[in-house]
Order: C-alpha cells, then structure tokens, then sequence
C-alpha cells in the first residue's frame, strides 16, 4: 500500500519536476511514510522522540564543533528536551503557537523571569535556525516569537568627588591604577 501511494504521487509529479526534484520528492516521500501507520494514525510516541533525539543530538554536536562550552552544551540539552518533552510533536510538526504555549506555560508554572524566557526563546531560536539550514524543517517557528522585553539596570558612574576619595584612601600603587583606569574608561 505505501508503495502504491508514493508511486501514484510520483506518477501525479511527473510533469512538475525534473529527475533529480522526483528522486529527492521519492526519498521525502518514503522518509515520511515511516511516520504514518495506513491506519490513518500516527506512529507511537517512542518514534518521535527517537526522530527528535537524533536531531538534538546533532544540533549539539553542531554546537561543539562551533566551539560552545560543556556547560553551554548541558543547558541548551536540557532547555531543547524539556521543551520537546511537553509539545510531544515531531520537530518538523512544531508551530509558532506550539512555542509559545509553551513559553507561557514554562513562565507561569515555574514563575521564571522575562530574561530566562528570553533565554530559552534565543537558544530555541538558534536550535530551529540550525534545523532549517540543515534542511530538516521548511520555516522557523521560533521567528514570530520576538524578543522578550526586560528591565535594563543602569549604574551610576562615580563623581569626581567619589573618584578623589578613592584615590586619597589608595595604599599602593595598584589601587591607585584602578582608581585611575576606572576614571579614565568612564566608569
């Protein structure tokens, strides 16, 4: 029966496409066929995080390479299956509202701050980027989620008075050099 269906679509492709558009339509086809039991159901959940685990899994490997550290490395592990753990989809099915439910459910739940949402949004951002330039999915979902806006904190610069103070209270020569880089860079 799967072979009838990519046969009768490839056969429906015939006058769209090239050889090498048909050979590759044929491997997506077949590819995808894996996923779907002709019962009309999709496969058990086991398949798609198995499908979801490799991809992970070269993501990180992606990452290493590009030179990310271990612990880099562990946090966006965690914060990529953690995520995939509560959509429960494949990746290649994973929508824009998908993402952020689960943004909105992650910050409610775990009363986590505008910043960590942030966090998670750029470190999904990068994974989905990744994948689409891999080919794996057509379309970032994680695009139409914009930038989390936060508090940014500004600190005071010191006074000419603080900064004389300071060097008055010196005791040696390197205080005395960081009193004057501090006031030299502005800071």
């Amino acid at each position: 029966m799967e072979q009838k269906l990519i046969s009768n679509i490839m056969q429906g492709m015939l006058r769209f496409l090239n050889n090498s558009q048909l050979i590759q339509l044929q491997i997506v086809l077949e590819n995808e066929m894996t996923w779907v039991d002709f019962s009309g159901e999709q496969k058990p959940v086991e398949m798609v995080e198995d499908n979801n685990e490799k991809l992970t899994e070269a993501f990180l490997f992606y990452k290493r390479v590009e030179g990310c550290s271990e612990k880099s490395l562990k946090y966006y592990r965690a914060t990529i299956e953690a995520m995939l753990r509560t959509i429960q989809k494949r990746v290649q099915e994973i929508n824009t509202d998908d993402l952020r439910d689960y943004l909105t459910k992650y910050q409610n739940e775990k009363n986590a701050s505008r910043v960590t949402i942030d966090n998670i949004r750029r470190i999904l951002s990068s994974y989905f980027s990744w994948l689409e330039d891999e080919d794996y999915i057509l379309k970032i979902p994680v695009r139409r989620i914009h930038k989390v806006k936060s508090a940014n904190t500004v600190k005071e610069t010191y006074t000419d008075e603080a900064l004389e103070k300071m060097r008055d209270n010196c005791e040696n020569l390197r205080d005395l050099a960081l009193i004057n880089i501090l006031a030299s860079t502005g800071m």
